[in-house]
């Protein structure tokens, strides 16, 4: 794969959507082929701009006149379709380079995807295309659109029968047909569209390239992406942020979360496949709301669509009311399980509603027995009163039948109408599954219409988290220098905490020793207790060999742990270079954390942090980000431990100081961007993290060299 040149993505895409010109090479008269399509479609959806069908038999296409080659075209196009087999496109590729147009399309597959020379041919059309300023998109892709001019360089089935109504909603997707059906299916819900684009083998143009088009899009409010890897990460950042600065929502459909789908979309990307795990935490950190299937991809992103950013949701707090009290405890659960919470409602509202409907429930949920919709003034009162509630919660309805019942319809919508004029700023989503018509005139009105209460909870969470976008804080950046790491870290645990602690990173005093006699002076000046532990660079996991000794009282319990560690290391790992034995405080007290770094192969270093032992190894109790990281930042990772109360004094425990337990944490992620050509991986683990003002200690550490790291001897 070629290495993007561009400066920052989403420069040149103008020509794919705004183009003052179409050339569609290998043009047909046969609108079911690939090179008819786009064609028909252009005249059918009314686009403005010149036509110029390209065929080597000439003569008329589609009642169009057509051209032997694009440089006999009358204009140059600022954009050309190609529809040609593999071996033919590359000519092709340089006619558009010397006629001048600005942007291609590449239909055809049997590139990259296809082996060795699909491969070679593929980085071919991208060179052409560059040497002529040229942007490219595909090969092997489903192409792009413009719902508001009509531009249509695409042969999508979705566009057959109807061209989606003109609205804010931008798609970009790796995968061709995901991304089409995500465009049909907002069509059939109503909802308008204003670009799409499908990247295919991102030989030049990719997934960032479209996100930072459509951030920088007037017609465009919300992002909707379908992702299959990520060819460049700092590209993906980038659009991200440049989505983020805008106030444009993106949501995500990231596919290939387990190793077989991993497995998958490696070969069908043919690009390296990051750690999902990663990609959520990029995803939180540019407010990106990632999700797990298609249907909340349409759901969340048709409930943003009609929200504008200040009716998002600013809390997480739900009012939840229904006609039965089954129905509203199924909600409450819901809702609980995904995060959200359920604060009581005021007394002046609980009194509002015992005026309005004396039978009716007044906790959350909100038990509004049937009597709620026999009459549009009480329904309204009760609405009313559930609006003007001051915990500034977001009210969710289930309507399980009443839309079906013509009086009940008229009753509802009456009420909703009312309300929204009387309270515009306030948040009220649906729970109904139709019918379809009733939906839409609700949607209308401005008010999301979710199809299930699972789809409510999980929709209402995903709001909730776009509705963070505007308070994220700035992502940290490392702008400092990348130097050499002294190769004497790789040889044991000592250098490479003297490296940290060179770091600003707090180390206990310790001592290498060659002999009994100097390990027990090194203890005395330590101070009793002290623990052993073999120095090598060959033995990274030290207890597994028996090297390591706790808890030495006095002299001769070293000399004895000296020898026994010594004898050891030489039975159990006789090739490995021993550099002695490390000599250390043996520290008590406090809460032991586990930190780390490992290189992911697409956004680079990330830092890991854990509580230590069984927690983070068995209940993978871990949180990450990449780096580097702010201060606030990983105290925000230590905090979304599952056992973070461990630190926050659970069961009258004293508090650990995790602040300082997050400083340390900064500092690490700091280290491994500075160092990131020559270390590969870190480990600290455990870190002592002592209560509240007392500091961390690093006990023991390990760092792994890359690959071209130079060896320490």
């Amino acid at each position: 794969m070629l290495t993007q040149v561009q400066a920052a993505p989403g420069i040149g895409l103008d020509a794919f959507f705004n183009a003052n010109g179409v050339a569609v090479i290998g043009a047909s008269d046969d609108i079911t082929k690939i090179g008819g399509r786009p064609v028909q479609l252009l005249r059918k959806y009314g686009y403005a701009g010149a036509i110029y069908p390209v065929n080597p038999k000439g003569g008329t296409i589609q009642d169009l006149p057509a051209y032997a080659s694009i440089l006999d075209t009358p204009t140059a196009p600022d954009l050309a379709v190609i529809a040609l087999p593999a071996s033919a496109t590359l000519q092709a590729v340089r006619d558009c380079g010397t006629r001048g147009v600005r942007a291609a399309i590449v239909l055809s597959s049997g590139f990259a995807e296809a082996g060795p020379e699909g491969v070679a041919l593929q980085a071919e059309l991208v060179r052409v295309a560059r040497s002529h300023g040229m942007r490219l998109l595909g090969p092997n892709c489903l192409g792009s659109v413009n719902v508001v001019n009509k531009l249509v360089g695409s042969f999508s089935i979705a566009l057959e029968q109807n061209m989606p109504p003109a609205g804010q909603v931008g798609i970009v997707s790796q995968s061709g047909n995901i991304g089409s059906f995500t465009m049909s299916n907002m069509a059939q819900r109503g909802l308008g569209v204003s670009r799409f684009i499908a990247t295919g083998n991102e030989a030049d143009v990719d997934v960032a390239d479209g996100i930072a088009s459509l951030a920088q899009d007037a017609d465009t409010r919300i992002i909707l992406c379908c992702m299959e890897t990520c060819r460049d990460a700092g590209r993906l950042i980038a659009a991200l942020d440049m989505a983020r600065q805008q106030n444009k929502p993106v949501i995500v459909l990231k596919i290939g979360s387990t190793e077989q789908g991993q497995a998958a979309a490696a070969s069908h990307t043919g690009a390296l496949m990051g750690s999902d795990a990663v990609f959520d935490a990029v995803f939180r950190r540019y407010g990106v709301l990632r999700v797990r299937s298609f249907e909340d991809l349409l759901n969340i992103g048709h409930a943003a669509a009609l929200l504008p950013a200040h009716r998002l949701p600013r809390t997480d707090a739900v009012t939840l009311v229904a006609a039965s009290g089954g129905f509203g405890i199924m909600m409450a659960d819901a809702m609980v399980e995904e995060g959200l919470t359920l604060p009581p409602l005021d007394d002046a509202t609980k009194a509002l509603i015992q005026e309005t409907l004396p039978i009716a429930g007044t906790n959350n949920p909100v038990d509004a027995t049937a009597q709620m919709s026999s009459r549009p003034d009480i329904l309204l009162k009760m609405l009313t009163a559930l609006q003007s509630n001051a915990n500034g919660s977001t009210l969710v309805l289930l309507l399980a039948l009443s839309l079906y019942n013509p009086r009940l319809r008229g009753v509802y919508l009456e009420a909703l109408a009312r309300i929204r004029q009387s309270h515009p700023d306030r948040l009220m989503v649906l729970i109904s599954q139709g019918p379809a018509d009733a939906v839409a005139e609700i949607n209308a009105l401005g008010i999301p219409v979710f199809p299930s209460i699972p789809a409510a909870a999980s929709g209402m969470k995903g709001l909730v988290a776009l509705g963070r976008l505007t308070t994220l804080p700035i992502a940290p950046a490392y702008n400092g220098p990348v130097d050499r790491v002294n190769p004497a870290v790789f040889r044991n645990e000592f250098h490479a905490k003297q490296a940290l602690a060179a770091a600003g990173i707090t180390v206990p005093r310790e001592e290498i020793v060659a002999t009994a006699d100097q390990a027990v002076r090194a203890a005395q000046a330590t101070g009793y207790p002290v623990v052993l532990k073999i120095a090598s660079e060959d033995i990274a996991h030290k207890t597994e060999i028996g090297g390591v000794a706790l808890n030495l009282q006095d002299d001769s319990a070293v000399r004895e742990a000296f020898d026994r560690l010594m004898a050891n290391a030489r039975q159990h790992a006789p090739q490995a270079r021993l550099d002695g034995v490390l000599v250390a405080p043996m520290v008590r007290g406090g809460v032991e954390l586990i930190a780390g770094v490992s290189r992911d192969p697409v956004f680079g270093p990330v830092v890991m942090v854990g509580l230590g032992g069984i927690y983070a190894e068995i209940l993978k109790d871990v949180a990450l980000q990449v780096a580097p990281v702010s201060e606030d930042e990983a105290l925000r990772m230590i905090r979304s431990l599952k056992m973070f109360p461990l630190l926050d004094g659970a069961r009258g425990q004293a508090k650990a100081d995790v602040v300082a337990a997050a400083r340390t944490v900064a500092r690490l992620s700091e280290f491994a961007c500075r160092h990131a050509e020559d270390v590969a991986e870190i480990d600290m683990n455990p870190i002592l993290v002592r209560p509240e003002g007392e500091g961390v200690l690093v006990l023991d550490a390990l760092m792994v060299p890359t690959s071209r790291t130079p060896s320490a001897h």
